[in-house]
């Protein structure tokens, strides 16, 4: 299947469950922006000489990774049962979700210091960091199916990484594609957040939440596309 065809389908997946989506993923998709203004808030009062970082700050990042655990727990079981023909409830989506918190979590430990590591490793050698940098994005593409294959495929953190890294080498290019939409998504999101912050907190608040909605279109591209990939007969 063509990109072009993932991405339509996609849309329209997008436009038809508006509202489940949002009743979905709204309500945590608040939370995690409320936690992430209040962290950049208090980060912005930090002595660079002498930086303190407190239970409370610790307390809000291990919030932060719940929430967001939690949320693509939520948002990818909710893919997977309306591609079986289900109409699940959000709460009842959200209940069952929980269960997939602990290894959707530590995944996505796993994973992201695995996609850290090159652009760390080569900032300590000057303008090397570019190099790290591509590294770090194609390993980001490579593993992008991680979720999937805790929620869908029921495997464990480190068989899950495994499998991503497997599945996504034919489509590593259409991947990329998937992931460079945000990009533009995060220049408009910076624009709209600036606009909200000059009106205050509250929309501030509301104009995050909504990109970060509109941003997880991104996430059932991937899911598409994965289960195109999954099942070659659809291509």
């Amino acid at each position: 299947m063509s990109l072009s065809a993932i991405l339509t389908e996609a849309y329209n997946f997008f436009r038809n469950h508006l509202a489940q989506l949002a009743m979905l993923t709204v309500p945590l998709l608040l939370v995690q922006v409320g936690i992430q203004l209040w962290l950049g808030a208090e980060m912005s009062k930090v002595d660079l000489e002498n930086p303190q970082f407190g239970a409370p700050h610790m307390l809000a990042m291990m919030l932060l990774l719940l929430t967001f655990s939690l949320l693509i727990a939520a948002l990818t079981l909710f893919l997977e049962l309306r591609s079986q023909g289900h109409h699940p409830a959000p709460g009842l989506v959200l209940k069952a979700s929980l269960p997939f918190v602990p290894p959707l979590l530590l995944a996505g430990v796993f994973s992201g210091l695995a996609i850290l590591a090159p652009v760390m490793l080569f900032a300590a050698f000057g303008p090397l960091w570019l190099v790290g940098l591509v590294i770090s994005f194609y390993l980001f593409a490579r593993l992008a199916y991680v979720n999937f294959m805790v929620v869908v495929e029921r495997l464990t953190p480190l068989e899950a990484i495994k499998a991503s890294f497997r599945f996504s080498g034919p489509i590593v290019l259409k991947t990329i594609a998937l992931l460079m939409l945000y990009l533009p998504l995060s220049v408009i999101g910076s624009q709209l957040s600036a606009l909200g912050a000059a009106g205050g907190l509250p929309l501030q608040m509301l104009a995050d939440t909504l990109m970060s909605f509109i941003g997880l279109f991104v996430n059932l591209a991937l899911f598409r596309l994965y289960m195109v990939a999954k099942q070659p007969n659809l291509e």
